[in-house]
Parts: structure tokens; sequence; C-alpha cells
């Protein structure tokens, strides 16, 4: 035997010591308890919408249900108007994603691509807004939507959560730094235009940094209680719709409990549709310099 392979063979018994051994059990301990932690809620939440109000109130809390019993759920979707709070929330979802990435991607490809005074300006004024609490802005956001005629209804928060979104636009920068620029050169060279370089080139390269920014778009607008409830008193979206089983004298939490079940759907099929596009190398080894 070579003193190469003896070598090699003493490492792989010395891995496999008492040491090695704990921490792959520490390791393994951690994820354990981490699962747990992340779906022990899950099945509460689950567990707990096929209960009656007083099976509720008088079993534990990982108690099976007597019967699994769909009443729950017929009142969360019916009484608790969670049809019209998905149906808005899905118009919300849509056109706020939608103009995300039309204007976070034009706002990126234009910053990144051409370095100017205006340019670095702009992404200094961007990274300020980044640092400004939101709450501090509130009162003059909410003048401002008042003014326009905007309060009370859908469009209010949509053109919120379209304008205010620079975290996008950093995320679709960083993914263009990894698009070389010598593909928009021979794009040029080719008798492309800008336009036509964003939409045949830049577009398709950022398909990873699409489905991030729709993923945590989605995220942030299906869980935001605080835009809703304030700019739209008429008409529930998800959140707004469950909140309405919240009384001064009780909650009915095992119709809640259903609610959410319910809104968990839409969100599990967008991550499960998308997630694959995340963080792929689509753009690695495009052009090699």
């Amino acid at each position: 035997m070579s003193r190469s392979s003896a070598s090699e063979t003493g490492t792989s018994v010395k891995g496999k010591g008492p040491g090695a051994v704990a921490l792959n059990v520490l390791k393994y301990l951690v994820l354990i308890v981490a699962c747990f932690i992340v779906i022990a809620p899950l099945v509460v939440i689950v567990v707990g919408s096929f209960k009656t109000h007083d099976e509720f109130l008088n079993s534990k809390v990982f108690a099976l249900p007597k019967s699994l019993d769909l009443e729950n759920y017929k009142e969360a979707f019916i009484s608790g108007n969670v049809l019209e709070g998905l149906k808005n929330t899905a118009i919300i979802v849509v056109v706020s994603c939608f103009g995300t990435i039309v204007t976070g991607t034009m706002t990126a490809f234009v910053i990144q691509r051409f370095s100017s005074v205006f340019t670095r300006t702009v992404k200094a004024m961007f990274l300020l807004a980044m640092l400004l609490p939101n709450i501090s802005m509130q009162v003059t956001v909410f003048q401002i939507v008042n003014k326009l005629g905007l309060y009370n209804t859908i469009f209010a928060p949509i053109i919120l959560y379209v304008g205010t979104d620079i975290i996008s636009i950093y995320i679709f920068m960083q993914f263009l730094n990894q698009i070389s620029v010598s593909l928009d050169e021979s794009a040029i060279v080719d008798g492309a235009s800008y336009p036509r370089i964003y939409v045949s080139i830049i577009l398709p390269l950022l398909k990873p940094a699409i489905a991030t920014v729709l993923v945590i778009k989605f995220v942030s607008i299906y869980n935001d209680f605080y835009t809703a409830n304030l700019y739209m008193q008429d008409d529930d979206v998800v959140s707004t719709a469950l909140y309405r089983f919240i009384g001064p004298y009780g909650a009915k939490w095992e119709i809640i409990f259903a609610g959410i079940v319910i809104c968990i759907i839409p969100t599990l099929i967008i991550f499960l549709t998308l997630q694959k596009y995340i963080y792929s190398g689509l753009v690695s080894g495009s052009v090699k310099e």
C-alpha cells in the first residue's frame, strides 16, 4: 500500500471518531428540532380547523377531532367572505407583481448598464429611502393617496406595492451583474436597440430573479394586513376577511384556522411552481470571456 493510500485511510478512520459522530448527531438533532418548530404550528392549525367550537375549547392542542367535519370551512368560505378576499387579493397580487417586474427590471437595467451622475444619484436616493422606516412616512403617504382619490379603492394598495418596492430593484441589479455586457455589445453591433436588448436578452436571462421577486412579492402582499385594513375599508382581502371573526367577546379560532388552511393553498402552489427557478444558474456561463 502506498503512503498516499495509507494517509487517506487514516484520515477517513480519524474522521469517523467519537467527535465526528457526536457532531453529526448534534447536526441532525438541530434539524429535527427546527423541523418540529416549523411543522408544529401547521399541524395545530389543520387539526383545529376540523374541531367544533366546544371541542376546540375543551380539548388539547394536538388532540385529534372526533370527526372530519367541513362546517368550519363552509362558514369561513361563505360567511367569512374568504372567496371575495381571495378574488381581491388575486387582483392586487397579479397587477402589483406585473407592475413590479416591469418597472423594477427597467429601472435596474438603466441604473446598472448606464453609469452617469443621474443613475448614481437615483441609486443613492433608493438607498436612502430603504433606510427610512415606513411607519414614519405613513401620514404623508395617506394624505397623497387621499388627495389622488384612491382611498377606499383597490388601486390604493396596488400603487403602494408597485411604487415602494426598492428591494426588488436591488435584486434585479444583483442578477444583472451576472449578465455579461458583451451580450449587449454584440446585439448593438447587430443593429439592436436598447428596448430590443431589454426585451430579447435581459428579460429572458432574468428569469431566476423574476421568480425570486415574484415569490417574495406574493408572500409579502398575501400576508399584509396593515395596508389593506387602512386603505380598503369596504372591501376585503384574505387577511382582513379572517380578522372579522375576531370580536370584542372572543374569537372563533376554529373557523379562523379553516380560513388559514384555505389561504395557505395558493401560497403553496405558487412556491412549488416557482421554486425551481429561484437562484438557478441560468445566467452563469452564458458568455465566456
